[in-house]
């Protein structure tokens, strides 16, 4: 290629490599642009140096440019406004996994790394929130972190507790999941936090995170809180006057987290056809309210690898979001057994299940499946529950089967363990069996399916066949991902250690799409971002399409 066509030339300290190993050498050293040159031994890559135009005064004859990148740590990926809305470095929230699966342990090592993480207060009991709480009180004082605001339709009190406690403790932040509709408590969090700046505006001290997989559920907290909410709570004395007003000028949320195909609570629905559907309605809202701010729009589901989490920058997202691969991780608040499970998972090994929180109303989840039997027997249990008016009601081979093969105990013996359990945690909820004995089975049947999530937690070994655990795919693909990597172990995944190559891997991909539009083809074995050093560098030749 003569100066002619080539007009800019590369110089710099080192020489550009041709091998596949250089390749990738340049284009991971994310804080230096890259350059693709022609070399006499064909066309190469280099990290650094400097760009002149042909002809030019030089000390050393230059390298004709044929494409460049810039530099691009992965601090640059994302919304800055999010990293400043959130005092973090990196526009990455690790979600919240119910039961302390998303424990302390974990906020509080991504916390000092820089990211964003919400603790898994979902199905927890007040004391243990308050426990997590006071720790992060204590050992990260200053630091973001966001704590989970579950929305629990069947078990109303838990909700309002919690709110009750991150108000008493100052919780800044709340990742508000599984919502289908506004109810007091998220909206009491949202508004008794706004103040007025010196200039009059309003301000929210609550941020809001809210976790949606559906566009109706995503415009509610895209709007300003409804009236009626507001003027109810207003006259119980949990808002001020000046709140209230407030109120009609900021969205409930700051946040909008699009979940698609994930673990847990999902609909399973592809991302590349949510999220653009979501940024539409978001700038929809946004010209019709015309906030201050935007609602910043992140991505979540099946993201478990670096070229995934690129795209989902590449279509718009704000921020993402992981679940699943946490889960594997040191810190997560779940068993060995359970992440070695999860470790051993492929992208089909997941299926839905019935949702012990939402059990009455048909709601699914999505569970791991290889390994456990959980995902049959919880969804023969919806079945009985469907087609039978109360527990006495059971044909004397269908009981038999429960008692035998999934409780291991009289039927009777489990309502006695479910009184217990309620009799602390909601009594409200007895009152309402005592009177209905299609309530009665529900709460029998839902003991089951909070108990595989527990025997999960803690690793009972007579119970693995019952676990339940909570995956997406995107536990397969980052399994798949990690093979021949130091985190194919279980054992040596830390959450802040994958959060860094996501991110760090993210960026190195979208250097790559950057060179594809400029007609670079990097060769396959330096296209792909690995999180261990190379054991043995490939041999390959860039090659350029101009």
């Amino acid at each position: 290629m003569n100066t002619a066509t080539t007009p800019l030339q590369w110089r710099g300290e080192q020489y550009p490599e041709a091998t596949a190993a250089g390749i990738y050498r340049s284009l991971a050293d994310l804080d230096q642009p890259c350059f693709v040159v022609r070399t006499p031994e064909g066309i190469a890559a280099v990290s650094g140096g400097r760009v002149s135009v042909s002809g030019a005064p030089a000390a050393a004859p230059g390298l004709p440019l044929l494409a460049a990148v810039p530099a691009l740590p992965p601090d640059r990926l994302g919304s800055p406004a999010f990293r400043a809305a959130h005092g973090v470095r990196y526009a990455y929230l690790a979600g919240a996994m119910a039961g302390g699966i998303a424990s302390a342990d974990l906020v509080i090592a991504l916390a000092r790394a820089g990211f964003l993480a919400s603790y898994g207060a979902g199905g927890q009991l007040p004391e243990s929130i308050e426990e997590a709480l006071r720790r992060f009180a204590a050992e990260i004082p200053g630091l973001p972190y966001a704590v989970n605001l579950i929305h629990s339709p069947s078990e109303e009190r838990l909700e309002h507790e919690a709110v009750n406690l991150f108000l008493r403790y100052g919780v800044a932040c709340v990742e508000a999941s599984a919502y289908m509709d506004l109810t007091p408590h998220v909206v009491r969090y949202r508004l008794s936090g706004l103040t007025r700046d010196a200039a009059g505006r309003p301000v929210a001290g609550h941020r809001v995170i809210a976790k949606v997989s559906r566009t109706e559920t995503a415009e509610r907290f895209m709007r300003p809180a409804p009236a009626t909410l507001v003027s109810s709570l207003l006259d119980q004395g949990l808002i001020t006057a000046e709140q209230a007003d407030l109120a009609k000028y900021l969205p409930m949320a700051d946040d909008i987290t699009v979940e698609a195909d994930s673990g847990g609570h999902t609909d399973r629905r592809p991302l590349p056809a949510l999220l653009p559907t979501v940024l539409r309605l978001r700038d929809m809202v946004q010209n019709e309210h015309r906030y201050p701010g935007a609602v910043r729009v992140g991505a979540a589901g099946g993201l478990g690898t670096p070229l995934a989490v690129s795209a989902a920058f590449a279509m718009g997202a704000a921020y993402v979001v992981t679940g699943s691969v946490n889960q594997s991780c040191v810190e997560s608040g779940t068993s060995k057994k359970a992440k070695a499970m999860l470790a051993e998972a492929g992208i089909a090994d997941c299926e839905m299940a019935p949702a012990a929180d939402m059990f009455e109303m048909g709601v699914e989840l999505q569970v791991l499946k290889k390994g456990t039997l959980f995902p049959m027997r919880a969804k023969r249990l919806y079945e009985l529950y469907r087609a039978y008016p109360g527990l006495d009601a059971l044909p004397a081979d269908e009981r038999e089967q429960l008692e035998t093969r999934i409780f291991r105990k009289p039927l009777a013996e489990v309502w006695q363990d479910c009184a217990a359990y309620f009799e602390r945690r909601d009594p409200e909820q007895l009152v309402r069996a005592a009177e209905n004995p299609k309530r009665q089975m529900a709460l029998v049947f839902r003991s089951y399916l909070g108990l595989g999530s527990r025997w999960a937690v803690t690793g009972q070994t007579d119970r693995t066949g019952d676990y339940q655990i909570w995956c997406g795919p995107a536990m397969g693909s980052f399994n798949d991902w990690v093979t021949a990597s130091y985190l194919k172990a279980p054992g040596n995944r830390r959450v802040a250690d994958v959060a860094h190559h996501l991110m760090a891997g993210a960026a190195f991909h979208t250097r790559v799409a950057q060179l594809a539009t400029a007609g670079v083809r990097i060769p396959a074995a330096a296209a792909d971002y690995r999180p261990a050093p190379l054991e043995q560098a490939a041999v390959g030749s860039a090659e350029a399409a101009l």
